[in-house]
């Protein structure tokens, strides 16, 4: 076991809650058919790149667990990919804020899964502009990200732009 202390959990946790709060924003609010939309052959559709992330944050569990599993979950609909990434946020949020001991340091955690999240929510940011359907610029530094907020409702924007 080891341990990053308590302020490495709590950057995690904050990390988990900032992951929330932009996964949200790019998830909420696009067309209908944006769950397939392909930017060409070789790239994921932003319905492969939730269920990716939903698989990247159970992983992450796993890992924080002492297990080394992963699994390849098969995309289903948008809405339940999106449930699906709400879920598995909070589930890795409520581990994080237990008092159960980190099987991984929390370092490894962020650079690993958590990381790739971030990244991930990155792509369908830029697959929604390509699509036409672009979300809002935002001072994320100004942004109400609060430990434990890791549900589909977050705050509304302090400050956004064009």
């Amino acid at each position: 076991m080891t341990s990053d202390g308590d302020s490495g959990r709590e950057l995690l946790r904050h990390t988990v809650a900032t992951l929330a709060y932009r996964g949200g924003k790019v998830l909420r609010g696009p067309t209908a058919d944006f769950s397939t939309f392909r930017a060409n052959e070789q790239t994921r559709t932003p319905m492969e790149i939730v269920a990716h992330v939903g698989d990247l944050l159970d992983w992450a569990l796993c890992l924080a667990k002492g297990e080394q599993k992963w699994s390849n979950a098969t995309p289903q609909v948008w809405e339940r990919e999106v449930e699906r990434f709400f879920e598995a946020l909070r589930h890795f949020d409520e581990y994080l804020a237990s008092e159960k001991p980190l099987a991984c340091s929390a370092k490894s955690l962020f650079q690993g899964p958590v990381a790739d999240a971030l990244t991930h929510v990155g792509q369908i940011a830029i697959l929604r502009r390509l699509a036409g359907i672009p979300v809002r610029g935002e001072n994320y530094f100004k942004a109400d990200i609060a430990v434990g907020r890791v549900g589909a409702e977050q705050a509304a924007p302090v400050f956004e732009f064009d």
